[in-house]
């Protein structure tokens, strides 16, 4: 058997048993592929689970909020995803009768959907022969190929995809690229590899020239930067708290978060007063307030490591704008804003 043949024999044997598996239906696949972008399978699972009991069809996700979607995205990150299923799941509906689009080039017109998930969808659902090529693909090709060729460079990206193209099998696209993939995930995987076990390894020129740590290869990433964020979480005699809508073009767009005030360092508890409280519903009238956590909570970002803490602030008078502290878990969040609700328990 040849390379294509050997991964189609693996999976058949050895693929977990996932619910999207089941299916050809292109809104269950779509609604997969998105979730578990840059997400690991135990993680996604009961996300995708959640999103097809509470939207079934897509219809059901068109109709939907933004608000009711992000909320049950909460805590999967990359919140961009999220936003993009609902414009799609809007666009297949008021625009394609509801016609989910059955071609690469058609799906391409879906927001948030690039070629490789183009690639899964038409091949899973269609039997288009389009090669998928995302992290695993890249890991399992570089190693088994010896290639150094960055995978990040514009250079590789072209390489491996032409590579992957001239490996698929034309007659079951769906079940290759299923199983490329698989392999990458439990068995080629980034850290020990199970080379022991491997029906490829007579043939994979990276073991046999032991240099399976050394790849695939990547070009060094953006450095990452710090950031000090200040929330101030500003509560009223009568369990009311201050939550306000991201408005501007970052990862948390529409998300509900605390008044939020940047810092050049990480403030202790005795420098409440070098926050510029002007950038608030506060002027001046704070009556009490005190550091939640001593500690910086770090929370890291693909290029960004922020460093946070929570002020608790009870001002003398109360604004207007407000909500209620039993509807605040009813609103979503970051991650970052969700545990701290948890943690404080209002």
């Amino acid at each position: 058997m040849n390379f294509t043949e050997i991964l189609t024999h693996w999976y058949s044997v050895n693929k977990r048993n996932l619910p999207w598996r089941t299916t050809k239906n292109p809104y269950h696949i779509w609604l997969s592929e998105i979730i578990m972008q840059q997400t690991q399978i135990t993680q996604g699972l009961p996300y995708y689970e959640a999103f097809v009991t509470h939207f079934p069809t897509v219809f059901d996700l068109a109709n939907a909020s933004e608000q009711a979607v992000l909320k049950l995205w909460q805590g999967l990150g990359y919140y961009s995803r999220a936003r993009n299923l609902h414009a799609s799941a809007q666009y297949i509906v008021n625009d394609l009768n509801g016609e989910f689009p059955n071609t690469y080039e058609a799906l391409l017109k879906l927001k948030g959907v690039g070629d490789y998930t183009a690639s899964a969808i038409s091949s899973i659902c269609f039997d288009e022969p389009h090669a998928v090529v995302d992290g695993n693909v890249y890991r399992v090709l570089s190693r088994y190929f010896a290639i150094d060729t960055p995978i990040n460079s514009t250079k590789g990206i072209k390489a491996f995809k032409k590579l992957a193209t001239t490996l698929i099998d034309t007659k079951h696209p769906g079940d290759y690229n299923q199983a490329i993939m698989e392999f990458g995930a439990t068995q080629c995987k980034p850290k020990s590899p199970n080379c022991s076990n491997c029906p490829l390894t007579d043939s994979c020129l990276a073991f046999q020239h032991k240099t399976i740590d050394q790849l695939p290869v990547k070009l060094k990433k953006t450095k990452v930067t710090k950031k000090y964020f200040n929330f101030l979480v500003i509560l009223s005699q009568d369990n009311r708290v201050i939550f306000e809508q991201r408005m501007d073009k970052g990862i948390w767009r529409n998300l509900y978060q605390f008044p939020l005030l940047e810092s050049d360092r990480s403030l202790e508890a005795h420098e409440f007063h070098l926050l510029n409280l002007g950038n608030t519903p506060l002027i001046d009238d704070v009556m009490e307030h005190y550091l939640y956590n001593e500690t910086d909570i770090i929370h890291k970002l693909s290029h960004q490591h922020l460093y946070t803490k929570f002020w608790i602030v009870k001002p003398e008078t109360f604004p207007s704008k407000s909500i209620s502290i039993s509807d605040i878990e009813t609103y979503p969040t970051p991650i970052l804003i969700s545990n701290f609700i948890d943690q404080y328990n209002f």
